[in-house]
């Protein structure tokens, strides 16, 4: 398995503890989800509608701020197994370093796959691929560059997983143009990442493509009642976003204790630059709290945001120690 984080198994099996006592920072999910409230037993009973999965669809095109035909799938994960089958198989270029799935998903299934350092240096690509933020450094990118790509690629994907406390950097409204597809995580930012829950949006025919290669029903019944809530309550989403931005300077000044510099990082995540990340893990690990460090630059550490008041009191403890 690729290295990512919420792989609290493997913190366990190392420092010990019950899973529900540690506190999982390795992650970029919101520790204080959307209260999911009562589910109808037909949800969980019934296989759900076309008109049930419209509703969905039309509750993802309010929060998203977008006209563009949208597909609801098993999150966004399901979206990216599916990208080989966007177009026919060419050459596929990636912002990097980002999320580590695109570029093995693609070269499984025959595409030349690059990595690229700027955006300038995807030109030409069948497929060009950037996450906005970026994930784990949260670098950003303005929707007027990434149009000026679009017409310079074969397809362009913009992976907008953590764009909801952002949304002025988003290009779901421009999403019905030619070649413009956007990825949507539901889990992340509504903290019910286990729900499975993610959208498409893009063209009418490359949305029709995804779509067919979905089959007939691609979320489960519970995920599309939760999602027409959640996507519809617009004072929850409101809410959060200036709660996530208060607790990233929080964060930030926890780790300046640690003498732990600011790489970057977007409202559900922090990256830092560290002496020795692997034994800044081990440090909050043995608090019983995990956090995420990559095998390729051994000084950082991400960190996501803590959630309840007694989670952000247990980090800075161990952070002021």
């Amino acid at each position: 398995m690729r290295e990512h984080g919420g792989n609290l198994d493997h913190a366990r099996w190392h420092f010990g503890g019950r899973a529900e006592d540690w506190i999982d920072l390795s992650t970029g999910i919101n520790r204080l989800p959307y209260p999911v409230g009562e589910i109808a037993a037909h949800h969980w009973q019934a296989l759900p509608s076309r008109t049930e999965i419209e509703a969905l669809h039309q509750a993802a095109q309010h929060a998203y701020r977008t006209d563009a035909p949208i597909v609801a799938m098993g999150g966004a994960q399901a979206v990216i197994q599916l990208l080989p089958q966007l177009a026919p198989r060419g050459r596929a270029r990636i912002l990097a370093p980002t999320y580590n799935e695109y570029a093995p998903v693609l070269s499984a299934s025959g595409w030349e796959v690059e990595e690229a350092s700027e955006l300038d240096a995807l030109v030409g690509a069948n497929l060009a691929i950037v996450v906005n933020p970026n994930n784990p450094d949260g670098c950003r990118h303005a929707p007027k560059d990434l149009l000026a790509l679009l017409p310079r690629v074969g397809h362009l994907v913009i992976d907008e997983s953590f764009a909801d406390a952002v949304p002025e950097l988003s290009l779901a409204s421009e999403a019905g143009r030619p070649g413009l597809l956007i990825l949507r995580s539901f889990g992340k930012f509504y903290g019910l990442a286990g729900l499975r829950l993610g959208f498409a949006i893009g063209h009418a025919a490359d949305i029709g493509r995804l779509a067919a290669a979905s089959g007939p029903w691609p979320v489960s019944g519970a995920a599309i009642a939760i999602g027409c809530r959640a996507l519809r309550d617009d004072a929850w989403a409101k809410a959060t976003s200036a709660r996530l931005a208060q607790d990233c300077v929080r964060l930030d000044e926890m780790a300046q204790g640690q003498r732990w510099r600011l790489v970057g990082g977007a409202p559900l995540f922090r990256l830092y630059e560290t002496p020795d990340a692997r034994a800044a893990q081990v440090m909050l690990a043995r608090a019983e709290i995990w956090s995420r460090v990559f095998t390729q630059n051994p000084t950082w550490l991400r960190l996501g945001l803590p959630g309840a008041e007694s989670e952000w009191t247990r980090l800075g403890k161990v952070l002021a120690r």
